[in-house]
């Protein structure tokens, strides 16, 4: 399977991070090692010291596709869930100022927090305004909604397609809004969709 990750796909995100807003969905992957085992805390890496938080909503893909037309795009995944994006921060800056890739940073082994619950699409009413959110010790430090994304779900799948082929069981992540911040040894994050946890995790 693959992870394929949407970067700077909310404009309050990139708005905090003084990044520049995209004409094109920013992609980047991680392999299938990134994925937190589940039950497993996430291990903040010896090699960074600003570890942090990007809660995103997920899309599994269950039929194999390449050029989907973006009318045909809602045929390939039945499923939502939630997960994160775990990024070593100071890494990254520092691959981002050279003009290296950002995979050290965004990659590494427990990256990839994919939550246990899934639910089928069909209990939206709306793909395009569903709400999540992230708790960091029982604080609400993450909100966002799908209705704020620069490019939605089906549109996502239809530019990704162009360059990969999907495959049953690959993870899109479709970005994260704005709230990211940094963990700490002892943390605990929970993830939900509207007011359903789909995942909880402690920090180690």
């Amino acid at each position: 399977m693959k992870i394929i990750c949407i970067g700077r796909n909310y404009t309050d995100h990139i708005e905090e991070l003084k990044n520049e807003r995209p004409n094109d969905p920013v992609i980047f992957l991680k392999p299938d090692s990134a994925i937190l085992l589940k039950k497993q805390p996430f291990f903040i890496p010896p090699f960074t010291n600003d570890v942090h938080y990007e809660v995103e909503l997920l899309v599994r893909i269950n039929k194999i596709g390449k050029h989907i037309q973006q009318k045909f795009a809602h045929k390939y995944y039945d499923e939502i869930g939630l997960g994160i994006d775990f990024t070593a921060r100071d890494l990254q800056q520092k691959l981002k100022e050279k003009g290296l890739p950002w995979e050290k940073a965004k990659a590494f082994d427990g990256a990839a927090v994919i939550g246990e619950k899934w639910i089928n699409k069909s209990k939206f009413s709306d793909l395009d305004d569903i709400e999540f959110s992230l708790e960091k010790n029982g604080e609400l430090v993450q909100k966002g909604n799908t209705s704020h994304m620069l490019w939605k779900i089906d549109e996502l799948i239809q530019y990704i397609s162009e360059y990969f082929t999907l495959k049953i069981g690959d993870v899109i992540f479709t970005g994260t809004p704005a709230g990211v911040g940094p963990v700490k040894i002892n943390d605990g994050l929970k993830g939900f969709i509207k007011d359903e946890q789909i995942f909880s995790i402690q920090v180690k």
